[in-house]
């Protein structure tokens, strides 16, 4: 059984690399059409609309469901464009990612100083490895491992495209701790919007009107290595083309209080998500664990 999984995987995957080759024009085309086949189906609809409604409680009825409807447009948009990754020329990936304050980080790199770089699944995350097209330092990320190894070998192949390097979560540091042996200044991207696994979670704060665990590691590898923190904004400006904007957040990490990291960039992703909420990931179950529930569970461990 798992070997007939894992050839419909590998066809499926041969599939997607078919469609990477097409035109923007023509992946567009085929996201409007996967666009109706997704409302039809009610993919995660229960999901979003729960999310979408606790998240804004003073909009109404019909401006949440417009915020849904433009939403659903956009994640269709970012399968397809995430597809088109693979036969991008860097050429094409300068013309259609526009670049705000990178000077930041060369300034950083100049000074002798590593950069932890915070992002949300806000925009299209899959196109911020290209950021290590625009910088003097080595371009990094955290990712968390796929299950199914030719899946996560697939994605691993668009993430370091351009050049990025890829380190599990569990061995993150240990990677960083080796680029630091070589000498090598480095630009880490660590998205922070992730649900931590229950029995892992170890802070609470409020994100969009809600009780919500969130992860640390942002704020502890901030601490640990000292690394300025800067919080990497990517803005759709229309189909296909997106602006990264290098915001800086915290430029001393060992003199912030505990959380305070967190609590700074859980707040500016919030307030990016405001302004324009369609292009945040709503179909994630950000709040399946309740601060209840984590502490019950807690209790029971420590009984």
């Amino acid at each position: 059984m798992a070997k007939v999984n894992n050839i419909g995987v590998k066809s499926g995957i041969f599939f997607i690399k078919l469609i990477g080759y097409l035109p923007f024009w023509a992946l567009f085309l085929l996201s409007d059409a996967f666009y109706f086949l997704i409302r039809l189906s009610g993919y995660r609809k229960k999901t979003v609309m729960t999310n979408l409604r606790n998240a804004f409680p003073e909009k109404s009825e019909k401006e949440i469901q417009n915020i849904a409807t433009k939403f659903y447009r956009h994640l269709c948009d970012l399968f397809f464009e995430t597809f088109k990754l693979q036969s991008m020329s860097e050429a094409q990936m300068r013309q259609r990612v526009q670049i705000s304050n990178a000077e930041l980080l060369n300034r950083y790199y100049d000074e002798g100083k590593d950069v932890i770089a915070v992002l949300g699944h806000y925009g299209n995350w899959e196109w911020v490895p290209s950021i290590n097209l625009f910088i003097k330092a080595q371009g990094c990320e955290v990712y968390h491992v796929i299950r199914n190894k030719e899946y996560d070998k697939y994605m691993l192949g668009l993430r370091s495209k351009w050049g990025t390097l890829n380190f599990p979560m569990k061995t993150s540091y240990r990677s960083m701790h080796k680029l630091k042996m070589e000498n090598k200044r480095f630009v880490i991207g660590m998205i922070s919007d992730q649900s931590p696994a229950k029995n892992k979670i170890q802070y609470f704060t409020r994100f969009l009107n809600q009780d919500t665990p969130v992860l640390l590691g942002t704020e502890k590898m901030a601490i640990k290595t000292n690394s300025p923190v800067v919080f990497f904004r990517f803005d759709k400006i229309k189909r296909g083309y997106y602006k990264l904007t290098v915001e800086p957040l915290i430029e001393n990490p060992r003199e912030t209080r505990e959380y305070e990291i967190t609590e700074i960039h859980t707040k500016h992703l919030e307030n990016i998500i405001r302004e324009k909420p369609e292009f945040w990931l709503w179909s994630h179950k950000r709040w399946k664990h309740k601060r209840e529930d984590v502490m019950n569970a807690t209790l029971s461990r420590n009984a």
